[in-house]
C-alpha cells in the first residue's frame, strides 16, 4: 500500500484527514503553514540551526546529531499528542519538501497503526501548488467590486453581505490592515506574505464558481501585502462595479469610529501621517498632526479625505477600472447596522433579478 500522497490530491482531500502535521521548525510554521495545520516540530528552531551548521562542517555527524534529536522529539510527541487517537485516526505528515523530519514521525505513526499519509515535496510542493491556484482561479468567479471613497461603507457593506448570506471575499481582513496610509489594525500584525497567500488560497478554495462574489475594490498593495495580479487583473478586467456613496458628513462620522484607537495614541497618527509628506508637503501634514494633537480628528479626517484620499483614489480607479464608467449606484445614508443591511438586501435582491 501507498503510504504517501501527492499534492494534488491532497489539496482536494484536505477536509477528510483528521489532521494535518507539519513537523518543520515553530519558525519555518509560522511564517507560513497549509490552512489548518497543527504544529508537530521534530526538531526546534535551535535543534534545527545545530544541525544545520554542523551539516555544513561534517554530515555524518550532522546526520547522528540530527537522528538523534528527531528520535526524541518524535517519542515526546507520541506520548503527549497520541493518547486520545483511535486507530482510524487518519493524519497527513509534512516537512520542507517531503524528507527525513516528516518520514520520521510518519513512520512511527504507521507503526502505531494510524493511517497516517506522507505529502510527497512536503510544504515546497505545497507552496508551488498555491501559486498556481492563485493564477488560475480568480478568473473562474464573477467578481462583484465594491467600489467608493474612502469611509463610504464598503467595508460595513461587505460584512453585512455576508452575514445576509453572500459570497465575499474579504481582503483587508486576510491581509489584517485597512488599506491605507492610517490602516494598520491596532494590536495585531500584518501576516507574511506567504500566509496572506494560503489564507487567499483557502478562501478562494472555499467560494462556489456559480455564485457571484462581492469584494472590494483595493489597490496592488494592502499595507505591506501585495494582492496577486491575477486576482487584481480578474476583478479589474472582468468585474461588475457597484459605486456605494455616502454624504460627507456621515463618511466623517464613519471614519472617527473606524480611527477611534487613534484619539488614545495621537503620536501613532501623526507618525503614520509622516508617510504623506512627499505627497502633501510637510506644511500641510504639520498641520494635520499639530490638530491631531488639538483634538480637532473631524476637521483632520475630513481635509484628509478631500484633500488626499479622494482624488487619489477616484483616479486610481478610473484607471484601473473601465467598468467604473457603468456601476450601479447605491447610497448609505449612513454607517449604522441596519442602514448597511438594508442596502446589503436590497444589493442581493437587484443581482437576484438579474440573473
Amino acid at each position: 500500500m501507498n503510504y504517501t500522497i501527492g499534492i494534488a490530491d491532497a489539496s482536494a482531500q484536505l477536509g477528510r484527514f483528521d489532521a494535518i502535521l507539519d513537523v518543520r521548525s515553530p519558525a519555518e510554521f509560522a511564517e507560513d503553514h497549509i490552512p489548518g495545520a497543527e504544529n508537530w516540530p521534530v526538531l526546534d528552531d535551535d535543534e534545527r540551526r545545530i544541525v544545520g551548521t554542523l551539516y555544513a562542517q561534517d554530515p555524518l555527524a550532522a546526520r547522528r546529531l540530527g537522528a538523534s534529536l528527531v528520535a526524541r522529539n518524535v517519542s515526546r510527541l507520541l506520548d503527549e499528542r497520541t493518547g486520545d487517537k483511535g486507530k482510524t485516526w487518519r493524519p497527513l505528515v509534512y516537512c520542507w519538501r517531503g524528507g527525513q523530519r516528516s518520514l520520521s514521525l510518519h513512520w512511527f505513526l504507521g507503526q502505531i497503526g494510524f493511517r497516517s499519509r506522507q505529502l510527497v515535496g512536503g510544504y515546497k510542493a505545497y507552496r508551488t501548488q498555491v501559486r498556481d491556484d492563485l493564477d488560475a482561479w480568480p478568473a473562474r468567479f464573477n467578481w462583484q467590486v465594491l467600489c467608493g471613497r474612502t469611509g463610504s461603507g464598503k467595508t460595513r457593506l461587505l460584512h453585512a453581505l455576508a452575514a445576509e448570506g453572500a459570497q465575499v471575499l474579504d481582503l483587508e481582513a486576510l491581509a489584517a490592515h485597512r488599506g491605507s496610509v492610517l490602516g494598520a489594525l491596532p494590536g495585531s500584525a500584518q501576516p507574511t506574505q506567504k500566509s496572506f497567500d494560503s489564507a487567499l488560497w483557502a478562501a478562494l478554495r472555499a467560494l462556489d464558481t456559480a455564485r457571484p462574489v462581492f469584494v472590494e475594490s483595493e489597490s496592488r498593495k494592502i499595507g505591506r501585502i501585495t494582492v496577486t495580479e491575477a486576482l487584481l487583473g480578474a476583478m479589474r478586467s472582468h468585474g461588475d462595479c457597484i459605486w456605494i456613496a455616502m454624504p460627507e458628513a456621515e463618511r466623517v462620522a464613519l471614519l472617527l469610529q473606524d480611527y477611534a484607537h487613534f484619539s488614545a495614541d495621537p503620536d501613532g497618527f501623526c507618525r503614520a501621517l509622516d508617510g504623506l509628506i512627499e505627497l502633501r508637503g510637510r506644511a500641510r501634514v504639520t498641520d494635520w498632526q499639530s490638530r491631531a494633537h488639538a483634538g480637532d480628528w473631524a476637521g483632520v479626517f475630513a481635509e484628509l479625505m478631500r484633500e488626499h484620499y479622494d482624488p487619489g483614489y477616484e483616479r486610481s480607479l478610473r484607471g484601473y477600472f473601465p467598468a467604473l464608467a457603468h456601476a450601479r449606484e447605491l447610497t448609505l445614508a449612513n454607517g449604522s447596522p441596519a442602514c448597511v443591511r438594508l442596502v446589503a438586501r436590497e444589493l442581493m435582491e437587484q443581482h437576484a433579478s438579474r440573473v
